[in-house]
């Protein structure tokens, strides 16, 4: 996978490559830059691809190496909003708790509480985002990767809808085992050190249960 070095993630026992070039019946792999390995199996991971011929066929959202565009903080295109969204467009983050900020903010919208820019800003916003990708020598299929940039994006939602950002301990919890997955790829789905955060999440969950369930300021 040929990336930009600055989102390069995952394990640190897994190499990056270029794309693949060719793969010969023995097992060799060649590479764009020419270099080579010999593989014993080949998965082929497709992950997903944005596919949109209803609306391809006005040219109103198209697809460009699986940038899906334009679309205003990925969501509206600004042709058709606030009549279309997208809620499920980002990756590489926490998908639902992502949604149902964006699905806040959309509702909002719909609803006539909140006001979208213009066409014209919608378009320029897009446009400025896209600038600096390509400055970033960040390839088009990367354009709706969040990774860390997610909590800047779900905080501005937030702001928007006037909803309450992100728990602290939730955005601690994510960068934790990110950063347990790259130091321990083996053993990081048993082995953590976030105790103290989940103490904080099972706090911040208890002023959703019913007063019944409750007693003494613990769960029963």
């Amino acid at each position: 996978m040929n990336v930009s070095p600055t989102l390069r993630f995952g394990n640190n026992n897994v190499p990056h490559h270029p794309l693949v070039k060719r793969a010969h019946e023995d097992g060799t792999v060649v590479f764009q830059d020419g270099s080579l390995v010999r593989v014993d199996v080949i998965v082929h991971c497709k992950g997903y691809k944005y596919y949109f011929p209803f609306l391809e066929i006005n040219d109103i959202v198209t697809v460009d190496d699986n940038r899906g565009g334009p679309l205003y903080k990925h969501i509206f295109p600004p042709v058709l909003a606030p009549g279309l969204s997208f809620i499920g467009i980002p990756w590489m983050a926490l998908p639902f708790p992502v949604f149902e900020s964006k699905s806040k903010w959309v509702a909002g919208i719909l609803s006539g509480r909140i006001s979208l820019p213009s066409k014209s800003k919608m378009i320029e916003d897009v446009e400025a985002f896209y600038f600096q990708l390509k400055v970033a020598a960040i390839p088009n299929r990367y354009t709706h990767f969040l990774g860390e940039n997610q909590f800047d994006y779900t905080d501005w939602l937030a702001s928007e809808s006037g909803c309450q950002p992100w728990e602290e301990w939730r955005k601690q919890m994510y960068k934790a085992r990110q950063e347990n997955a790259t130091a321990r790829p083996e053993t990081y789905r048993d082995e953590w050190e976030d105790e103290d955060l989940v103490v904080q999440a099972h706090e911040d969950f208890r002023q959703y249960l019913p007063a019944e369930l409750c007693v003494h300021g613990k769960q029963t």
